[in-house]
């Protein structure tokens, strides 16, 4: 069954990939972006894929709490983890995937212990704002990962430009019951 599952996220993330090349440009976009090839785009998925696997394989890494990125090998690590020791750890299972060239720590120590109605409140929160970023037109927002814990909610991924990045920020920090915006997303290079 995890096979299986690993084996989806992989099929999808590639679908998902292909489908998008190239359909979130914006008519009035002037910036002329260096280029991925698809070949990269689907290498970046492998990793990415890899990556997830070999953190959800490892016992020491509570994986779930964990989003991982890839662009041109560099591995973006987010989201949230209980101390440095896990921290450390998933950047070194990171490293040891094939086709990891670097690790980009974005992710953060975890404050006291969450309730279940944090969790709930949480989610509610990070709806909000995965649904914000889709409804404006200006943000890459299929590239942007969401993470929320107590209201601190955490941006990662890879965009275009400053201004999509700072548009991302200011759509998050206007949502009711976001705390923090912590921004841990990097301009494609």
């Amino acid at each position: 069954m995890k096979v299986f599952i690993q084996l989806l996220v992989v099929s999808t993330s590639i679908t998902g990939m292909l489908f998008n090349t190239g359909c979130n440009r914006s008519p009035e976009t002037s910036v002329t972006l260096p280029k991925t090839t698809v070949g990269t785009e689907i290498d970046d998925t492998v990793v990415t894929a890899k990556v997830k696997s070999a953190l959800l394989a490892d016992a020491e890494v509570k994986s779930f709490d964990l989003k991982v990125e890839t662009r041109k090998g560099e591995v973006q690590l987010s989201g949230f983890v209980d101390n440095s020791v896990q921290m450390n750890r998933a950047i070194s299972v990171a490293l040891t995937v094939e086709g990891a060239k670097s690790v980009d720590n974005k992710v953060t120590l975890k404050g006291p212990a969450t309730t279940a109605g944090d969790q709930v409140d949480d989610g509610v929160i990070t709806a909000k704002v995965k649904a914000a970023l889709l409804a404006d037109a200006s943000i890459k927002s299929l590239d942007i990962a969401v993470v929320t814990r107590k209201g601190e909610v955490q941006l990662s991924g890879f965009v275009d430009n400053q201004s999509q990045l700072d548009r991302a920020i200011q759509v998050v920090t206007a949502i009711e019951n976001v705390r923090i915006v912590d921004n841990g997303m990097s301009i494609k290079k």
